[in-house]
């Protein structure tokens, strides 16, 4: 067997023929494309083809309908009149027209495309438009044109550091502390610099192609080639991407091709009057849960338009990786919906959505030959094995998983047991088990876990006594215990659960709370669709000691090549609650009892020598109690086993972590 996926797991050899079948359908399918393009980049330029290009002469506007009968272009510019504009077919679903006047379409002009379809008239939003807006008074959108003066750019892109990964995932719309939307200017001024004193060397950006409905925190696109009007403009996401490469800080595009918003009048379902131009046609086109729309994979159209984004999105706004969203739900028929992925046979059988797997490898192939540097990180709960090796290898291309079992470890200990049930095996099982070859991003808690109906860990763990107890001169044991074990969830998420990390902004300060988008339900508030930025700089509250803590070990990991190394646990201690382990020549000792302080305590370390305690949880400026020393020196020795040991103060739920003098 010539990939080494199976040298990786050989546990995977008795299903090397659904893995030989991913293979032989991806090198088909990328046969058949290169057989009429030289390259996969030279495949993926749909955006420079189809839509609205200017040249000397006029512009061009190219749309791709297969089953329209007609097609019309209308707006401003023949004041709305449906059938002034006629484009004509050119065969193979495409219709073009030239305009021959380069003023007759403005920067700002809206337009629409008029499809005839079994003798039928239908408005809609051009497929590759680059600028979509609503009217403030009839709520319609319209598609816009975009031709200002070209971007200059000031900074280069940056290299993503895969080594020493930190990102921050953030929301433009939510992340001001005003009661509505904010926009890509006041992200670069205000956000972004926060981003830079904390150390994150990421910024994931989210909800960024456009979609109608807010509330869908992005996920229910309807125009893939048009970054969000409500934030700003073309050129101010522009700018604060270019602001953060200039503080060399990568930036990453959540990308939603796992689905489609259901929308006809603004997005792309039935452009051309059928249901099935880009989605499969029928119930399988239809997503149960989420009431989406579903792309057919197999068809090479739709994995021309697909790669056309992804192209477009890195070369005209330099971003330099993507997070997939949705994956689970791309590659297996159930979408994985109620399924426990505890048996290979899950991952293989006829539920198994090939040709999604196939366009993944695709993508994956896209953006290393784009931006061999770039990153790709899989929204993939269910771990099929191989997400995240080489292609080459009998994998899908990606460079890390999110580790979507952490958060929910998290919320189950939280909520369903009490502190001195904690498994401390159970934790280490599930921050450090990875598939053989494959890199995870860890996280304690992102996006998902602030929607409302969930609770941030912060709000699970201290609830309403946030509104009353969060002040430094109000004493509380249920904010004591509530931070302390935020320090400690962080911190070993951070340094044992992946060889990258992800926190969601404002997360890293306790924002207290859930995410609401404004809706019906809440009377269309925005009072929980923002970041209260002035909990963290009141100096009167303890917010500041999270964000302090948060800020020192985001530093020490990158500084110390944590992320680089894999933790190896040093001892387990299941009675006493305490999990040691040892990590690019840091040793860390966490005592997650919540009554029990060990005086003298007995750490396993490396090698023999003098020890001295670098960070703690327990810090006065961390909001902690000064418990242990960062001073004193400690003497390692062997013991009668000939195991190196030294005697510690370890503090009840306390973590420190030490390195060798």
């Amino acid at each position: 067997m010539k990939y080494k996926i199976f040298e990786y797991d050989p546990g995977l050899i008795p299903y090397k023929n659904d893995i030989l079948l991913r293979m032989r359908r991806y090198d088909q399918k990328k046969n058949e494309i290169l057989s009429y393009s030289p390259s996969l980049s030279d495949f993926a330029n749909g955006h420079e083809y189809f839509g609205f290009h200017k040249t000397e002469k006029g512009w061009y506007y190219r749309e791709w309908a297969p089953a329209a009968e007609e097609v019309y272009l209308t707006g401003d510019m023949v004041s709305w009149r449906w059938f002034d504009l006629k484009l004509d077919n050119i065969g193979n679903g495409v219709f073009e027209i030239f305009l021959p006047d380069p003023s007759f379409l403005y920067n700002g002009c809206r337009v629409k495309t008029i499809i005839k379809h079994n003798g039928s008239f239908l408005e809609r939003i051009p497929l590759y438009i680059r600028r979509v807006e609503q009217d403030p008074s009839t709520f319609i959108w319209t598609g816009v044109i975009v031709d200002g003066p070209r971007f200059e750019w000031r900074h280069g892109t940056v290299r993503p550091k895969k080594n020493r990964l930190c990102i921050y995932e953030c929301h433009i719309g939510m992340a001001q502390e005003k009661q509505g939307i904010g926009t890509y200017s006041e992200f670069r001024e205000n956000v972004l610099p926060h981003i830079k004193d904390l150390g994150y060397n990421a910024v994931q950006i989210m909800a960024v192609a456009e979609h109608p409905y807010y509330a869908s925190f992005g996920y229910q696109v309807t125009s893939f080639f048009a970054p969000s009007s409500r934030f700003g403009s073309y050129d101010e996401l522009k700018e604060l991407i270019d602001a953060a490469h200039g503080m060399g800080i990568a930036v990453f595009l959540d990308l939603v091709h796992s689905h489609a918003a259901i929308n006809t009048a603004e997005g792309i379902n039935e452009f051309d009057g059928t249901d099935y131009q880009f989605f499969h046609g029928g119930e399988r086109g239809s997503h149960p849960a989420w009431g989406t729309k579903l792309f057919n994979y197999g068809k090479t159209e739709v994995i021309h338009f697909l790669l056309s984004n992804i192209k477009y999105w890195l070369t005209e706004f330099r971003f330099d990786g993507f997070r997939f969203d949705g994956v689970t739900s791309m590659i297996y028929r159930d979408h994985g919906l109620g399924v426990a992925f505890t048996d290979y046979v899950k991952y293989f059988s006829m539920n198994t959505d090939t040709e999604a797997l196939t366009y993944l490898q695709l993508a994956n192939d896209l953006v290393r030959e784009l931006r061999p540097d770039a990153v790709t990180v899989a929204e993939d709960m269910s771990a099929m094995p191989g997400m995240c090796l080489p292609v080459k290898q009998g994998g899908v291309g990606f460079d890390y998983r999110l580790a979507m079992g952490q958060p929910d470890l998290w919320i189950k200990l939280i909520t369903e047991k009490p502190d001195d049930k904690w498994d401390m095996w159970q934790i280490w099982s599930e921050l450090t088990n990875r598939r053989p070859g494959e890199k995870y991003i860890g996280y304690a808690e992102s996006h998902d876990q602030s929607l409302v109906g969930d609770k941030t860990l912060i709000f699970r763990l201290c609830d309403s006594a946030m509104y009353t107890d969060m002040s430094v001169f109000r004493q509380s044991d249920i904010i004591d215990r509530g931070m302390a074990l935020h320090k400690m969830i962080r911190f070993i998420t951070m340094t044992a659960g992946g060889e990258g990390y992800l926190n969601f902004m404002g997360n890293e300060f306790g924002h207290p709370e859930w995410v609401d988008f404004p809706r019906e339900g809440n009377g269309w508030s925005y009072f929980y669709c923002r970041r209260q930025w002035h909990l963290l700089y009141d100096t009167t509250l303890r917010y500041r000691f999270l964000n302090e803590f948060d800020k020192a070990v985001i530093h020490f990991i990158q500084r110390c090549g944590i992320l680089k190394k894999h933790a190896n646990a040093l001892f387990i201690d299941k009675n006493c609650q305490v999990i040691t382990y040892e990590c690019a020549g840091y040793v860390f000792a966490f005592n997650f009892s919540p009554t029990n302080s060990y005086e003298g305590y007995w750490l396993t370390v490396p090698s023999e020598g003098k020890y001295k305690t670098v960070l703690s949880t327990d810090e006065k400026r961390f909001g902690g109690y000064d418990r242990i020393s960062l001073d004193y020196v400690y003497s390692a020795a062997v013991d009668e086993n000939n195991d190196p040991k030294l005697r510690i103060y370890l503090p009840s739920r306390t973590a420190l972590c030490m390195k060798k003098q």
